[in-house]
């Protein structure tokens, strides 16, 4: 019987040999398998660990408390430009993955002693300034504006950049509306 990763695996059209690589270095590693976000996670007592995904240009395993682990090759990097936990390396092809096997490995480690270790990351709880369009949605609709209020902080701020980066105001209104079904039900942008 074919797991969920087996049949994500099967479907895909880029990067499908460097996935089955690195689903293989992962799990020699010890943690569970599972499909979260659409994607490959791996967890340790229902912890995220790590995430594998591939994109337009690269392939890259994202540790989701990367800001907490020690960096000794200096190659971990943001995910995006206001990520602010998360670190991911990167990958061209297979042969990099093959060649860095011990290093990823060795990430790998450090990304469950953090995790084991009970270390929190300490994001600053700096007031969100939302974008006027959708401050003043949330004025005018009281359940809209505590559905937004009970999401995380994280939620809430991918909201507010998403929405106030498109440059014209009808653009953000309809972003606004695009998302609120979403926020009634308490997921983020990406959920």
């Amino acid at each position: 019987m074919k797991s969920k990763i087996d049949e994500y695996i099967s479907n895909l059209k880029n990067w499908k040999n460097e996935t089955i690589k690195m689903r293989e270095i992962i799990l020699s590693c010890n943690l569970k398998e599972e499909i979260k976000w659409s994607k490959p996670c791996y967890t340790l007592d229902k912890k995220n660990i790590v995430v594998i995904q591939g994109f337009k240009s690269y392939f890259a395993v994202l540790f989701f408390k990367g800001v907490l682990m020690k960096d000794p090759k200096k190659i971990l990097e943001k995910t995006g430009e206001n990520t602010r936990v998360g670190r991911q390396l990167k990958f061209l092809n297979l042969k990099e993955i093959e060649k860095m096997e011990k290093t990823i490995k060795t990430y790998i480690a450090e990304a469950i002693r953090v995790e084991k270790s009970g270390e929190k990351v300490k994001v600053s709880n700096d007031k969100l300034i939302l974008v006027e369009e959708l401050e003043n949605r949330l004025k005018k609709n009281k359940s809209l504006k505590a559905a937004f209020e009970r999401l995380t902080p994280g939620r809430q701020r991918a909201y507010n950049l998403y929405i106030s980066s498109a440059k014209q105001p009808k653009t953000r209104e309809s972003r606004i509306d695009k998302f609120v079904p979403k926020i009634m039900k308490g997921k983020g942008i990406h959920d």
